[in-house]
């Protein structure tokens, strides 16, 4: 027998939870759906976030500011790129455009050889995000 799973939802280990929220909430549109204990504005530990049927779990990497070190630790976040959420988007064209109007580095959409319309970009930890959509259904 299958097991009956109704979704997935990584957890994504970030350098500032308020940066990270603003980016997945104001920039791509996430709604936050719960949250540890508020540290602040936009401030938890951990946080957790929904777009359409895509969900995304931040945490903290430190427990406190004090543990932080003034800029993201290179050796650590290396690893991240070697992270891709893939979204299903079937307006690519139109995420594009709505992406660059807020300013995020983003590539222009292709079509890839198996068919996909996909686009990507990075988040503020550095972890891929790539929008797509089967170019036959466009």
């Amino acid at each position: 027998m299958a097991l009956d799973v109704r979704g997935l939802t990584p957890l994504l280990l970030v350098y500032d939870i308020p940066t990270s929220v603003r980016f997945y909430r104001d920039v791509l549109g996430f709604e936050v759906v719960s949250t540890s204990p508020a540290l602040g504005e936009d401030k938890f530990h951990w946080v957790w976030l929904r777009l359409g049927k895509a969900e995304l779990m931040l945490n903290d990497i430190y427990e406190s500011d004090d543990d932080r070190p003034p800029v993201p630790d290179r050796a650590r976040t290396a690893a991240h790129e070697d992270v891709c959420l893939y979204l299903g988007c079937p307006d690519v064209d139109g995420a594009y455009a709505e992406l660059r109007s807020k300013g995020v580095n983003v590539k222009q959409p292709v079509v890839t050889h198996y068919g996909m319309k996909q686009m990507y970009f990075r988040d503020p930890d550095g972890y891929a995000l790539c929008l797509q959509w089967s170019a036959a259904r466009e």
